[in-house]
């Protein structure tokens, strides 16, 4: 597996979570539930793919760019997340915020998959790509393991 193949498990992972909170009914336990695995997921995929990821890539100047974008948007998902939290799952607003954040979400995945992803994969290696896959799952399992 590399990098690429690596990431994108996640990003299914997102796609179907966020799907999930935005069915959710506003009352009961499963949208709370819902919210706090993405939460999990995002923090997770964000620490591992910015360490193991971006980080080498700030190295080339044809994706130091596209990595300091893509790290400012992983920040502005962080301050939706923290906006959300602040709010009662079932406040007028909450689903609008939730909405946007999942808004966001699809934005910068597919912003990676469709151009950050083909851009990255001029300036490393084959044994880079592979490398990079391995050093991310283990990172990301890290972060899993350090929020239960």
């Amino acid at each position: 597996m590399n990098i690429f193949e690596a990431l994108r498990v996640s990003h299914e992972t997102q796609r179907a979570l966020s799907a999930r909170l935005l069915a959710s009914p506003p009352q009961g336990p499963e949208r709370h539930k819902v919210f706090l695995e993405l939460k999990r997921e995002l923090l997770a995929h964000e620490t591992a793919e910015e360490r193991c990821f971006y980080v080498p890539l700030f190295e080339h100047d044809a994706t130091v760019n596209a990595s300091r974008h893509a790290v400012g948007e992983h920040h502005e998902i962080d301050e939706m997340v923290e906006d959300l939290e602040k709010q009662e799952l079932n406040a007028a607003g909450w689903m609008a915020g939730a909405q946007k954040l999942c808004d966001k979400i699809h934005h910068h995945l597919k912003e990676e998959e469709t151009k950050f992803f083909q851009e990255a994969g001029k300036v490393l290696t084959e044994t880079q790509k592979m490398a990079l896959a391995r050093d991310y799952e283990a990172e990301f399992l890290s972060m899993r393991m350090k929020e239960h």
